[in-house]
């Protein structure tokens, strides 16, 4: 019962305060505890500008809105947010504009290769392969037979890895894996208009295997 006396005589002071003369061509309204306890919560939140993401809050640079006790409690201390007044906004939004990286996307032009580049790749993988030799190491199982023969696709990968020169399946004429120890001449095939070497009828890959 006292309560609710409590109640009206702050009800009737409001609106006599607000009836005098220093009120009457005021815009503001006239809160009392009382009133904040009765809307709920939302008049215990506080609007805050976020200088980092947090999870399940906001980003960095969104306004949100908190509970007081969090903010001066953990945000502030450890300047995760500021409050929501213009001298700080300007300022978060300055800051971001020094600081945050431009996400530029990059595009990249795809240019095709024309015939001439295409021969210009094939006399230098060639001048490369004439006088170079690919020299590969095996573990023997009887006499000169390899454990484990060498096939087309280790070639290749060797051929990358020592010589530097990348060279395609069909470039290289190999009709059956190498099973033993000693010298060969892999056949490659490249353009007719490439220039043999003198005394050779035609392309060779110089490999050597050795025992481990």
């Amino acid at each position: 019962m006292v309560n609710l006396q409590y109640g009206r005589s702050i009800l009737r002071q409001t609106k006599i305060l607000k009836d005098t003369a220093l009120f009457k061509n005021c815009d503001c309204e006239l809160h009392h505890p009382l009133f904040f306890a009765g809307q709920g919560v939302r008049y215990r939140k506080l609007e805050v500008i976020l200088t980092t993401n947090i999870d399940k809050l906001g980003k960095a640079g969104e306004t949100v809105r908190v509970a007081p006790g969090h903010f001066r409690n953990h945000l502030m201390p450890k300047l995760l947010a500021v409050p929501n007044i213009d001298k700080f906004a300007y300022l978060i939004s300055e800051q971001r504009k020094m600081y945050q990286p431009k996400e530029v996307e990059e595009v990249k032009k795809v240019v095709p290769k024309t015939e001439e580049d295409t021969m210009k790749e094939y006399r230098t993988a060639a001048r490369r392969l004439e006088n170079a030799r690919l020299v590969l190491r095996r573990f023997i199982k009887i006499d000169t037979e390899l454990r484990s023969p060498v096939d087309k696709d280790e070639l290749i990968s060797e051929v990358a890895r020592q010589l530097g020169v990348h060279i395609e399946p069909e470039n290289l004429q190999l009709t059956s894996p190498l099973s033993t120890l000693g010298e060969f001449e892999v056949p490659l095939r490249l353009p007719k208009s490439l220039p043999l070497p003198e005394g050779k009828v035609q392309w060779t890959l110089d490999v050597k295997i050795r025992k481990k």
